[in-house]
This record gives C-alpha cells, structure tokens and sequence, in this order.
C-alpha cells in the first residue's frame, strides 16, 4: 500500500489508471480527411503506410564526382556529364566520371561518390582522386530511410511539423485523423466574475475559463464555452442540458455535498458522481462521474491547482481517448537548487524554472497564485515522504510536455 492509499488518499498514478480506463471504455472513433496543412496537432486515425522508396532512387549525398570504383585506377577520369539534382542522368560511360550535385541521381553504373574538396581538376579537365576510395561512399541507397509498404506512423500518432513533413516526403496530401473532441467547459462560483466586468464585493476574475479554453484548443478540441453556473438548481440542469452533443464536460470550482453545490446535486440526480482526494499538492480534490451519460470531469477551482490537474490527469484523459498511448509529459531528472526539508504526505508539484542547471522554485506556492507559473518552466516533483537536500536529484516536467 503506498503512502497516499494510508492516508486516505488517492496516488497520482491511481487516479491516472482510473481515468484511462474510462477513456479507453468511451474511444472517439469518428474520423475525417484533412489537408496535411489542417492536420497539425491532430491525431492519426489510421497508420501512414510508405507508397514509395526513400530516397526513390540512389542519389548523392555530397557535390562531387560520381565513379565506378573498378575504374579508378589512379588515372585521371574525364567528365562525361554533369547531373544536377532534379535532372535525369544518363548512364555512366565506363572510365569517366561524372560532375554530381547533393541530392542528384547516381547515373546507372556509378557506385561511389568523393566529395569536390579531394579532387583535383587538371589542365585537360581529367580528375584525379587524392584520397583512398570506399564503394559505396556518399551514396544514398534507393530505400535507406523506407521501403514501399512500412508502417511509418501507428495510429494514434499526434501529428507535429516532423509527422507532417514525413508524410509530405511520401506525397501524401490528406489524412484520416480522429475528429476533434467537443469540450464544454464550464465554472462555478459566485465569486467569478469574465474579465471585462466590474468587480463586486468579494469577486475575482475567472480565469480558469481562459486557461482551459485555451489549452483544450492546443490539443484540438472543439470548446463549448458554457459560462458561469447560476446558483440555482434548475438553471444549472438547464445550462448542462442545452450543451448538446459533446464527449466531456470539464468544471472548475467546488463540486461537494455543500448546501449551495447545485452542480453536484444535478450529477447525482442525473447520472453519477465520484469525489476523489487525490495525494497531490496543489490539486487535492477531483471529481469524475456523468450527466446523462456524458463524463464529466471536475477540477479544482484554484488556478494552479486547475493547471496541475488537467496537465498531469485531463490532458492524458482525452489524448487517450483519441487513441494516443504515450499521455504521459516526460520529466528528467535535474538536480535541486533548494533544500525540502519537511516531509508531505501528498507529492507537490513545485513552479519552477532551471538557473544555472538547477531546479529553483517560485518563492509562493499557493494554489491561488497562478503568476507562479507565467514564471515558471515547469513542475518540480516533490516525492511524498522525501526531504532534499540541495543538489539532490528530483524529476522535472518542462511545461512544453504539458502545453502542447
């Protein structure tokens, strides 16, 4: 039994488990064509195949002299022609060479390629070869990088700028992906008030609702931007009834058994509602259930502890009911630039950013202080029950992992 399990709480790890086997039971299978020029960040629906070698054909790898080895006997070869790339050549003229440029095809009969600065080019524009000759060398095999029918990509690849230009090598225009996942987002809490309105007494700005979109938008989500809850019974089982057809319902702000937690009756009313108090610091409470067979997952309503759970627990959730199998952010291990010196029973993730090799945290970790991570590079993982001492090793995740 781990640490978190004792205490009453639920480990990091336990409650990713639980996520992905709800999102592994409830696939988004639909798919669509796209160009390659609307497929970044979207996810593949079926493996890209290879139609073509790679290279096509053998070509050069540097500008030089292309030679049939067997013919260099330390004579000078005469030119017999010159093939740049994106030219057809003819085939080589047995004892002669011929004037190649990078990427250009290697005529029939040449078998090895030296590079212009070892040759040297005499008065009778014959050319001789300084250094010793290896078949083969500077040579592009046809198919070195890919044979016609190799799986290059599985599905549920994430597309990127280099999946993207893989696929452009191969001549592919379109692809199938996965469609985008629709997100209604959504929060709760008297306090909140949108950016642009005046403030009242004992009201903040919502900011999570712009964190959120915005992220949900960098994994290619459709958002459904479903407001403020009103305090009211009815109005909340309105509000979550008109957002149609969407795969997720994602909250923030307190979902209990408080008098005033009208979102939390609704989903008892009309579905399920699980409360989990997760062994992580900030983002100790997290709600999982459904509205009317939709999932919903409930955040907390503080900002970093909202980043830090979609990060480390939505944010894999819905990549993995695409259909991507890495979810999890890299960490690398980096050496401490502070001391911890008391124990937690809950692991923290610490805002932080690397000076000088080391992991430096912002000096207020509130949950509240969501300037700590604009400051920030990344999360530095506190294991629960360790002390460090400087230099130490611990694990950080740069936000890059988390963001995109």
């Amino acid at each position: 039994m781990s640490a978190g399990e004792s205490s009453g709480l639920l480990p990091l790890e336990a409650a990713l488990a639980r996520l992905l086997a709800l999102a592994e039971s409830a696939p988004i299978t639909g798919c669509e064509r796209v160009a390659l020029t609307e497929a970044d960040g979207r996810v593949l629906a079926e493996p890209l195949i290879a139609g073509l070698d790679l290279p096509p054909w053998a070509n050069s790898a540097m500008d030089g002299y292309a030679l049939r080895l067997a013919d260099w006997n330390g004579t000078p070869l005469p030119v017999s022609q010159r093939i740049l790339a994106g030219t057809a050549p003819q085939p080589l003229q047995p004892g002669t060479c011929a004037r190649i440029f990078t990427g250009a095809p290697l005529p029939a009969g040449a078998d090895t390629v030296e590079m212009q600065e070892n040759t040297v080019t005499g008065e009778d524009a014959r050319v001789s070869f300084g250094e010793p000759l290896k078949l083969g060398q500077n040579v592009r095999a046809q198919g070195q990088e890919t044979r016609v029918g190799d799986s290059l990509l599985p599905a549920g690849t994430r597309l990127g700028p280099i999946e993207l230009g893989l696929a452009a090598s191969l001549g592919a225009a379109e692809l199938n992906v996965r469609r985008r996942p629709r997100v209604a987002v959504l929060s709760t809490g008297d306090e909140l008030v949108e950016p642009g309105l005046p403030l009242g007494p004992g009201q903040i700005y919502n900011s999570n609702r712009r964190l959120l979109i915005a992220w949900l938008q960098r994994l290619g989500c459709e958002v459904r931007d479903a407001g403020i809850l009103a305090d009211d019974l009815e109005k909340t089982r309105a509000a979550l009834a008109a957002l149609g057809d969407v795969d997720l319902i994602l909250s923030t702000g307190g979902v209990s058994v408080g008098e005033a937690d009208f979102l939390g009756v609704v989903l008892r009313e009309e579905g399920e509602l699980a409360l989990w108090k997760l062994a992580i610091k900030p983002g100790k409470p997290l709600t999982c259930g459904q509205f009317r067979g939709v999932p919903v997952i409930g955040l907390p309503g503080n900002p970093a502890s909202t980043l830090v759970t979609f990060g480390l627990l939505a944010r894999p959730y819905l990549l993995r009911r695409l259909g991507v199998q890495r979810v999890e952010p890299l960490g690398f291990a980096m050496p401490a630039g502070f001391a911890w010196t008391r124990p937690g029973k809950r692991r923290e993730y610490l805002r932080a950013r690397l000076e000088n090799g080391r992991v430096v945290p912002y000096p207020n970790q509130s949950s509240g202080v969501l300037r700590s991570a604009a400051w920030a590079e990344g999360l530095a993982e506190v294991l629960e029950g360790a002390t460090l001492d400087e230099g130490d090793s611990l694990r950080f995740i740069p936000l890059s992992e988390l963001l995109g």
